[in-house]
């Protein structure tokens, strides 16, 4: 039996426990070799070379193979397949485009995405580490070519056009590939695939292994619950919106002390979404901008002005939305579609709080002295002049004097009010 894992998608923290606990169960279930099957369009480092520290340790052979028609094992996937001890690939595919890019500047290496962009924008300095005589990017992108060629060496390859693709962001189709002995052959399926690559003698471990896979069943390894919900919760958007609910959600809860829901749903949205980000490669300055704009946004709602406070931090809540995810590591980008229409939801809603101040200006007091001294209301009782009655106003039975005599119903405008008593004209 051959087990067939599928990695699709960006290479992430979620990719490479999938992997590592495949690859055990594989093996626990008694199978003689795994079809890794690769689409995938880059991804973080860290998670890349856990994934090939996994498959590199493991006792069975690992057959990279990339797949469907259309796929491609760009940037950190060109590792990965040079990792393996069969490299295979479907017609109308393709691989490389390797070149490493740092994330957020003087980013730790564990933080460091491989990219691939291509190497034409060579007024891009992130794309092209090595000519721009920084000491660190340099040093990136050598570790990255040792790390290449090391396992081309270890696999016999093309170790030449591996440093192209890490140094210049070279590429190669299929049937290229193969001619370039890049990788070992072109194969349709899956069936064929396990054809070409039984006979050929290959290295697992210390120990050299004759594959007998022609004509083996293959047995598909989903990922688990757990893998499920890390690649849903580290998805930048999903993460980006888990953020947001987390910050508002407590946010009602502190103008509304008691409310309970918003608390404890903000609380569990807030801290998920912080540990989705710390696997995710975060722009901190986008994740700082991103808190001023709220706090911005919060203190126009609860003092509201002319919209200063509201536009500027409407400003930096979307500058900050943009560069959060903005890393040049492919894949991990948020919808910009969620974050405009978040953006124009708080402009409308900031908007509205605008208009309210401004029109609240010219309208008429409704409380105090001030805003009775505009009512009327109609005499309870019959008043001699001079004298005092009672009146009915704002649905309350006010004592009043009046220097004219009026009979009961007659309808009379307060003038001024002194103490409990109010002095009345008629209306």
């Amino acid at each position: 039996m051959v087990a067939q894992i599928a990695l699709d998608g960006p290479i992430g923290p979620a990719t490479a426990e999938y992997f590592d606990d495949a690859s055990k169960r594989a093996l626990a279930d008694g199978a003689v070799a795994i079809v890794l099957r690769l689409d995938t369009p880059g991804g973080l480092a860290e998670s890349m070379r856990q994934i090939i520290a996994s498959m590199l340790a493991c006792k069975l052979p690992v057959l990279v193979y990339v797949a469907p028609g259309g796929a491609r094992a760009a940037s950190a996937g060109t590792y990965i397949l040079y990792a393996g001890q069969i490299a295979a690939m479907a017609p109308a595919t393709h691989l490389g485009a390797a070149t490493p890019i740092q994330l957020g500047g003087a980013t730790p290496m564990p933080k460091q995405g491989i990219s691939d962009q291509p190497a034409a924008p060579a007024s891009s300095a992130e794309h092209q580490p090595a000519e721009d005589g920084d000491a660190e990017s340099n040093k990136v992108l050598n570790d990255s070519i040792a790390y290449i060629r090391s396992l081309a060496q270890l696999r016999g390859r093309n170790a030449a056009w591996a440093e192209q693709a890490v140094r210049g962001a070279a590429t190669l189709t299929a049937s290229e590939a193969a001619q370039q002995h890049v990788i070992d052959f072109v194969a349709t399926d899956v069936p064929e695939l396990l054809a070409k690559a039984s006979d050929r003698k290959v290295q697992v471990g210390d120990r050299i292994v004759t594959l007998q896979l022609k004509g083996a069943s293959v047995r598909d390894y989903a990922p688990g619950a757990r893998t499920h919900f890390l690649a849903i919760i580290t998805h930048p958007t999903i993460a980006y919106l888990l953020l947001l609910a987390g910050i508002f959600g407590l946010l009602l809860e502190a103008l509304h002390p008691g409310a309970m829901l918003p608390g404890i749903a903000g609380g569990i949205c807030l801290l998920v979404g912080l540990y989705a980000l710390q696997l995710l490669p975060v722009d901190y300055a986008g994740l700082a901008l991103m808190a001023l704009g709220v706090g911005l946004l919060v203190a126009e709602a609860v003092n509201p002005s002319v919209g200063a406070l509201g536009a500027g931090g409407l400003v930096a809540f979307v500058v900050g939305s943009v560069m959060l995810m903005n890393t040049g590591v492919p894949g991990y980008d948020i919808n910009l579609g969620v974050i405009a229409g978040i953006a124009a939801s708080a402009a409308a809603l900031l908007g509205v709080i605008v208009w309210l101040v401004f029109r609240s200006r010219h309208a008429h007091q409704v409380t105090g002295d001030a805003a009775m001294l505009s009512d009327s209301g109609e005499l309870l009782t019959t008043v001699n002049a001079g004298g005092e009655a009672w009146m009915m106003v704002r649905g309350e039975r006010w004592r009043v004097r009046c220097d004219t005599a009026l009979p009961a119903g007659a309808r009379v405008r307060v003038v001024r009010r002194q103490g409990l008593l109010l002095w009345v004209v008629p209306a």
